[in-house]
């Protein structure tokens, strides 16, 4: 069985979504026959490369929140991360366009390393004072993951290196109906949106594993933890899962 993953390195509850899946995806009896794969999904696709900024003065900017707004939206997430074990720093955190992170990414998918580069790459994002967004940066969590250096570098200089690969992701995203990330697709029989409990994906490879039809698992994308194509990345309210 495949469970593919549409995902940002920018989006917060792709961070946790991938640990919760990771959970559920470790109490499923069938576990050592799931295939993952991670797709590129960009949150904001039309930003210059080089423009980075602090999160939370990107924020206070894009949504006209206060600076205590800001911080304590960004609290809230950092209290679901901490959840699952996972650090997260609410400020000091770059933010920017993430096409060259996508594009190494689909070297380490080329090399078998794919994951390994993801997990290094939000940590350095959300827990650590590391800018995914400098190629230097890159180069060194490329090595980290087992990359060889003069390949990664290789392709973060040549501008159009996997740069098809990532536009076929966002297509085929774009065709599934995905506008937000994390999504799951398992055995493109249904999707998965936000970032849902760890039981819900177990239940959700279960049933995948049987072949049932079923209407879509945790209600729609507006129950669950999510961001969007305008880059926001909302809390639950009150009742619906964290």
């Amino acid at each position: 069985m495949r469970v593919e993953i549409w995902s940002d390195i920018a989006c917060p509850w792709c961070y946790i979504g991938k640990a919760r899946f990771e959970k559920g995806l470790a109490a499923f009896a069938h576990r050592d026959e799931v295939e993952v794969v991670h797709r590129s999904f960009e949150l904001d696709p039309g930003r210059a490369r080089k423009d980075t900024g602090d999160v939370v003065d990107m924020i206070v900017a894009k949504y006209g929140r206060t600076r205590e707004e800001a911080l304590a939206m960004e609290e809230n997430v950092a209290s679901n991360a901490h959840s699952e074990g996972l650090g997260y720093r609410t400020e000091g955190r770059d933010h920017g366009n993430t096409f060259d992170i996508h594009r190494l990414s689909h070297l380490a998918k080329a090399r078998g390393r794919q994951d390994e580069l993801l997990n290094l790459a939000y940590r350095a994002n959300f827990a650590e004072e590391r800018s995914v967004y400098d190629h230097e940066t890159l180069v060194d969590l490329a090595v980290e993951a087992g990359l060889d250096e003069a390949e990664a570098r290789g392709v973060l200089a040549d501008s159009d290196a996997y740069a098809d690969d990532v536009r076929a992701d966002e297509r085929e995203a774009a065709e599934l109906g995905a506008n937000g990330v994390p999504f799951f697709v398992l055995d493109r029989r249904y999707g998965v949106s936000g970032g849902q409990p760890a039981e819900l994906f177990t239940q959700a490879l279960e049933q995948a594993w049987q072949g049932r039809t079923i209407t879509p698992i945790g209600g729609s994308a507006q129950d669950a933890a999510a961001c969007d194509t305008d880059g926001s990345c909302e809390v639950p309210q009150a009742g619906a899962h964290s």
